[in-house]
């Protein structure tokens, strides 16, 4: 089935905790300081999402006000969902979109809780784009082996022979 039509999956970056989403609902970018601080990055980009099934594992969560959960790999850290009290309980979860396998079916349509919007992060598009390496990078590059699991689903993970502790 193409990554395009659902059920939608993905996962953490280890690989122990795997989802399937039957629906895909509003794409957002949240700019609030709770999701910067639970990304570690400059916003948070969820979508709703309905028919959640966890496939593998399933999160564990940290309660970041007295209304939200937030849920993560609790093996290797990724955030995964952002969870509502107050919701309509159809509409209870968001994932983050980064965890999808193919997040480019979940494409943010609104931005949010802009009061926090960090200063630079319109200036973003417009920096430079570093197109020129030190000697030896893209070796480096090339030599390394990725222990992040695959954008697709595994019978097992991590594969019983050759993957370090």
């Amino acid at each position: 089935m193409p990554p395009s039509e659902a059920p939608y999956t993905g996962g953490c970056q280890c690989g122990a905790v795997r989802f399937a989403v039957g629906r895909l609902g509003r794409g957002s970018i949240c700019h609030c300081r709770m999701c910067q601080k639970a990304f570690g990055g400059f916003f948070g980009p969820l979508i709703t999402s309905f028919d959640v099934v966890w496939t593998r594992g399933e999160p564990k969560y940290f309660a970041s006000s007295d209304k939200i959960r937030r849920g993560f790999c609790p093996e290797c850290g990724t955030p995964l969902t952002y969870e509502e009290s107050d919701r309509p309980a159809d509409q209870q979860v968001e994932i983050a979109i980064g965890a999808f396998d193919d997040p480019t079916v979940a494409a943010p349509v609104i931005q949010v809780n802009m009061t926090n919007k960090l200063p630079f992060f319109d200036g973003l598009a417009a920096l430079p784009v570093r197109t020129e390496y030190s000697a030896g990078w893209h070796e480096f590059m090339a030599s390394l082996v990725s222990h992040q699991h695959p954008d697709h689903d595994t019978a097992e993970w991590p594969p019983k022979q050759g993957f370090p502790a």
